[in-house]
């Protein structure tokens, strides 16, 4: 465990950054909220917006054409954004979690030759590790990786890949050695040109329906040798170590959802009367309010929290984010609820965002690994090592 006693604190810039971020969201993208949930398309306008703001490259290291920000800046702007809109929040969460891995184990060349483009947003990025018998256990993909010559040669199937068919590119586990478990696991760069690389079945979701989430396939895909990202056989322990850095920015979106849900009920109940006066007056309401921002107060600060930790490169990194993912996705899930039941019939209703916010809010508390992967890893880090 980490011996540093300093948590997070959110300074000017910070709260600039916020501001901007806010007025972005509330002119941009809160007016697109609905249709792009009824529409269930991506949302190029909004992806042109976070890239003209350098909100997709937010991530990136100057170096390499992005901004250089830490990991409490890109929480901030995943959370605002999630604040008025789920879908359009996974873009820059996705372009986070495809790239880390790069910036994690990638030389020295690739990371000139494949991150400016994506810090620019010219490039879009996919993580590619889910399989359809290899969801909570990755460990047992099925897709391969075998090398040929100056290549190498993919088969295999990825299903629940964000952001499919949007992205242009796509970093792929694979196995390099289907003996060694865990250590035959590679990662690689394609791009969805190379030939035998295909998008397939666009999956009809509950929510975040502005996010394509896709199969995708694997036909004999040969690609270039120097793809391989790192080495052979250290994938997996990259892959583990990416969702590190980035479940806590489920953990952003997962808050921002629930705020915006508050954020509107708080709205329509002091509007709304019944009994001749606003339903806002009523002490029931006013406890449920109470417990819904009580309870996104407590998941945001375990968000900043690992944030910080992030930044600061703490050993207990693993569990903080666990942590933030797991209050955070059940916070949202219980908030956006209970501001269905404040509106009522209404709160049932398209007519409404709470009910597409309730839906919304189901995905964090699946995606970036279950809650009960999140308890399982919490507790693997809390118990003594045998």
């Amino acid at each position: 465990m980490s011996e540093s006693t300093e948590l997070f604190a959110l300074t000017e810039e910070h709260r600039a950054f916020q501001d901007v971020v806010r007025r972005i969201a509330a002119d941009h993208i809160a007016p697109r909220a609905a249709a792009i949930d009824a529409e269930a398309a991506f949302p190029r306008d909004v992806k042109e917006v976070l890239a003209e703001n350098g909100l997709l490259g937010l991530h990136i290291p100057e170096a390499y054409g992005g901004a250089g920000a830490d990991a409490l800046t890109f929480a901030l702007l995943v959370e605002e954004v999630a604040r008025v809109c789920a879908s359009s929040s996974v873009i820059p969460l996705v372009q986070k979690l495809g790239s880390v891995p790069i910036l994690m184990a990638a030389s020295e060349a690739q990371k000139q030759a494949w991150l400016p483009g994506i810090a620019e947003g010219t490039d879009l990025i996919s993580y590619c590790i889910s399989e359809a018998e290899a969801g909570s256990d990755p460990a047992s993909m099925a897709t391969t990786a075998t090398r040929d010559g100056e290549h190498y040669v993919l088969n295999g199937t990825k299903v629940w890949i964000s952001m499919a068919g949007a992205s242009n590119l796509y970093v792929v586990f694979a196995k390099t050695d289907p003996a060694a478990g865990p250590k035959g696991i590679s990662a690689f760069l394609v791009r969805a040109e190379d030939p035998g690389f295909s998008v397939g079945k666009k999956e009809d979701k509950l929510g975040i329906t502005g996010s394509p989430t896709c199969q995708v396939h694997f036909d004999d895909c040969r690609i270039p040798a120097d793809r391989l990202i790192g080495e052979e056989g250290r994938g997996f322990y990259d892959a583990m170590a990416a969702f590190d850095h980035t479940r806590l920015v489920v953990g952003a979106q997962a808050v921002g959802i629930a705020q915006g849900a508050i954020d509107a009920a708080r709205d329509y109940v002091a509007e709304r009367e019944q009994f001749g006066r606003p339903v806002a007056s009523f002490q029931g309401v006013q406890f449920m309010l109470a417990d819904m921002q009580t309870e996104t107060a407590a998941a945001r600060a375990l968000v900043y929290e690992a944030a910080a930790k992030a930044d600061r490169g703490d050993d207990d990194l693993t569990m903080a984010s666990s942590m933030a993912k797991l209050k955070a996705g059940d916070v949202a899930m219980a908030v956006t609820t209970d501001a269905v039941q404040l509106f009522g019939g209404y709160g049932y209703t398209k007519d409404y965002p709470v009910e597409r916010m309730m839906r919304d809010a189901k995905i964090t508390q699946i995606y970036e690994g279950t809650q009960q992967i999140q308890r399982l890893v919490i507790a693997r880090e809390l118990l003594p090592r045998r």
